[in-house]
């Protein structure tokens, strides 16, 4: 399995990465733990469509089809990569977990379920949202009922007659509220701790994330205030509904959590408005019956849905090297080397991260094909770049 790059993570930036590198001429294998391309794409919930347009989605030289519409939805994205892999003749090794990276003399080792590899390079690009999150409330086991989280969701076949109670006002947590209070579930509430700030995926007909190329280049704040103002005018005040305007602006909140935006469509704000889900405080915790709530009013429910998102989850794979920070994010997240001969790819909040992935595949591909022969990973006594920023253990030994 040794190979002159080892990407892990068969998603649009592992795939990507392998074939911009293999059009260089670069051997490259990539690790998904799945069963294919796409595979954690394949596991997401049944109704999930993009948020962001085709136009600023797809990989480089690959666009989606027209007839797709704007926004493809899950099924057509891993088709998508199965095809943009078999096209590109990208080499996947698939049923490999990836637990450890090391670096051993001038090489990397990566321990895997199916043994030990070498490789001169490695690029991660196993994704945001690679480990599912739950509040530590969730696990109370006097709680009767079910409590899931939308990675273990499909559709809302199973929750026929039931009282839901889907706690997070992300896109997720609206979005699935809809498909559970319009598929036949009984009482759909949503807890939210923070309202979002909500924007629809077309705005008079056009995609509305057209524009984000050119707000990336714009100050935080003027984006902020635009999108507050569109928000105002095309999705309205939702005050009396329970969801008061968002406390952080929409590319502010993005770039500082990766959160504290909603992208939806109207009928999901209808379905608000009509009472069929009905917005109610934070969950705090459970109880043999239903959730507790902020303030302390019990909720009957017969499953929760926690949609309160993912982590990166590298810190078995990477948290010994130093290169992770407090939330489990890379230091280097624009594709330069965390450390020489080690790269990650996607692991920057920002709209349109699909498409863009696409872009840092790239440059991984130029910097290694241009190098030629890798050079040595991190030994003892190696410098980081200036760019990197301490870690909490370079902090622990400062004497200041």
């Amino acid at each position: 399995m040794d190979d002159e790059v080892m990407v892990i993570g068969g998603g649009p930036g592992g795939l990507s990465c392998a074939a911009e590198l293999g059009a260089r001429g670069v051997s490259a294998t990539v690790l998904e733990r799945g069963d294919g391309p796409g595979a954690a794409w394949a596991r997401r919930y049944d109704a999930l469509r993009f948020n962001t347009s085709r136009r600023n989605s797809h990989l480089p030289g690959a666009p989606f089809p027209r007839e797709w519409g704007q926004f493809p939805t899950r099924d057509h994205y891993v088709d998508y990569l199965r095809q943009y892999a078999e096209a590109r003749r990208v080499r996947v090794r698939t049923g490999v977990d990836v637990g450890r990276l090391d670096p051993v003399d001038d090489m990397w080792r990566v321990t895997t379920s199916q043994g030990e590899a070498t490789a001169r390079h490695v690029v991660v690009a196993t994704g945001l949202a690679n480990r599912p999150v739950l509040p530590g409330w969730a696990h109370d086991p006097a709680f009767g009922g079910t409590v899931l989280h939308p990675d273990d969701y499909r559709n809302p076949a199973p929750f026929q007659g039931q009282d839901v109670v889907v706690v997070g006002a992300g896109s997720s947590g609206l979005e699935l509220s809809h498909d559970l209070a319009t598929g036949g579930a009984g009482r759909v509430s949503l807890a939210i701790r923070t309202p979002p700030n909500i924007l629809f995926r077309e705005v008079g007909g056009a995609p509305s994330d057209l524009p984000v190329p050119l707000f990336l280049h714009l100050p935080d704040w003027l984006v902020d205030r635009m999108l507050a103002a569109l928000q105002r005018r095309v999705v309205g005040d939702l005050t009396a509904y329970g969801l008061p305007p968002a406390p952080e602006g929409a590319i502010t909140g993005l770039k500082r959590r990766g959160a504290g935006t909603a992208v939806v469509d109207p009928e999901v704000i209808d379905s608000i408005r009509e009472g069929l889900i009905r917005v109610v405080p934070a969950a705090t915790g459970l109880d043999a019956d239903g959730v507790v709530l902020a303030g302390g009013q019990r909720l009957r429910a017969d499953v929760v849905l926690v949609a309160t998102g993912y982590a990166t989850g590298l810190e078995p794979l990477a948290g010994h090297l130093d290169v992770l920070d407090d939330r489990g994010m890379p230091w280097a997240r624009s594709a330069e080397e965390a450390l020489p001969g080690l790269r990650f790819v996607g692991y920057v909040y920002r709209p349109g991260l699909t498409g863009f992935v696409g872009r840092q595949a790239r440059r991984v591909a130029r910097e290694i094909a241009a190098r030629g022969t890798a050079t040595p990973p991190a030994r003892d006594g190696w410098t980081p770049p200036a760019s990197r920023r301490p870690t909490s253990r370079d902090r622990a030994g400062s004497p200041g």
